[in-house]
């Protein structure tokens, strides 16, 4: 009877062992425990770049762009070398990821890409190519009449003159800017095949600053010609100083802001003779000069040398003192086309003017055109100045 109540209690204290919940898993003899799946390492991206112009590439405007990018890493190094081993100058964005030309290239020439970028996977991405640029038949200059830092009247007009004639326009005038501190309504006006003028569409408003570029390297100008150069000026209109030279009454009256300065007597040209006669209209002061040397061997006079010369027009009209014409001055008109006044008026008109102030030519019986060689911009009213726009 004793043993078996020893025998069962073994087998229940067998059991309890078997199901205890906190108890280690009985170990099977001859089989390893399961270990658990290791996980995969991420794979880390390698450097991919793209390079503009691409390798091969012919025929390439050398205004560009000219550009390396590259995602999944970092540019380490960038160059772009013409043949003679010149680096162009460029500058890598603070991320790293681009780097781009900051000086225009040549025409015709080759240029070669290297460096190197850095791949988030660690490794280096060479980078290389080549390219030649376009190859014009010619190569056409432009100027400015207008430069840096410069003060002009309120009627000045803005030209583009260039070394030959241009074909394709309408490109030209995409890459020409005006740029104002003012609102200031303008349009560009084509006055021969090689040069084109911007003007407002009435006097500028004084003391506006204007920026006027001239983006023409690497433009096609038509039949294989091409912009050689791009040309810029920053400059100031400053107070509006208007001349009224009345052909009628002798007078020349000169305004300052809408204020009269000056109302002096003068002589225009000899209404008799077309020759002679002052261009009706609004000139443009061009230059002045001390002193000028008057020639005009169609009328019998050389080397007459006259006072305080205000050159308004390239036909020979001038504003300029002249003693001999004193006489008349206030109540006839006996020039040679110039406007004649006593030297010491003319000096003191001398002293105030600037290039870009108008004189504007009243009561006479020609009027000032493009026969004149001159700045007649202001001769054609808005409607007829806008149907030479080639845009």
């Amino acid at each position: 009877m004793r043993r078996s109540m020893a025998v069962l209690a073994v087998g229940v204290a067998l059991v309890a062992t078997g199901c205890g919940g906190g108890g280690a898993a009985p170990r099977v003899s001859g089989v390893a425990p399961e270990k658990p799946v290791a996980q995969q390492a991420a794979v880390k991206p390698s450097a991919k770049l793209g390079v503009e112009p691409a390798d091969g590439a012919d025929g390439v405007n050398p205004a560009g762009p000219f550009r390396v990018t590259v995602a999944d890493g970092s540019l380490a190094s960038v160059a772009l070398t013409n043949s003679d081993g010149k680096q162009v100058a460029g500058e890598l964005a603070a991320d790293e990821q681009s780097w781009v030309a900051t000086e225009p290239l040549g025409y015709n020439r080759t240029y070669t890409w290297s460096g190197t970028a850095n791949g988030a996977d660690g490794k280096d991405a060479p980078i290389s190519g080549s390219f030649h640029t376009v190859a014009p038949k010619r190569q056409v200059s432009a100027s400015l009449n207008v430069g840096d830092d410069q003060v002009y009247g309120v009627a000045m007009p803005l030209a583009v003159q260039f070394s030959a004639p241009v074909t394709d326009k309408a490109a030209v005038q995409k890459a020409l800017q005006v740029q104002t501190s003012v609102p200031t309504k303008g349009a560009w006006a084509w006055l021969s095949d090689s040069e084109v003028h911007w003007r407002p569409e009435e006097y500028w408003k004084p003391n506006t600053k204007v920026m006027l570029k001239a983006l023409l390297h690497g433009v096609a100008l038509g039949d294989g010609a091409y912009g050689l150069q791009d040309v810029t000026a920053s400059f100031t209109i400053g107070r509006a100083l208007i001349a009224t030279a009345d052909t009628r009454t002798h007078r020349f009256v000169v305004t300052e802001d809408g204020r009269q300065l000056f109302d002096f007597p003068a002589s225009y040209g000899l209404e008799s003779d077309p020759g002679r006669v002052t261009r009706n209209g609004t000139h443009v002061v061009i230059s002045k000069s001390a002193t000028v040397s008057m020639t005009n061997r169609k009328y019998g006079y050389e080397d007459v040398v006259v006072p305080w010369g205000v050159q308004i027009s390239y036909n020979g009209e001038y504003v300029h003192g002249y003693e001999g014409s004193r006489w008349a001055q206030g109540s006839e008109n006996v020039s040679h086309g110039c406007a004649n006044l006593a030297p010491e008026n003319a000096r003191a008109y001398f002293d105030e003017v600037i290039p870009g102030d108008p004189v504007v030519v009243t009561g006479s019986s020609v009027p000032l055109s493009a026969q004149d060689g001159t700045y007649y911009d202001w001769a054609l009213d808005w409607n007829a100045w806008t149907g030479k726009s080639a845009a």
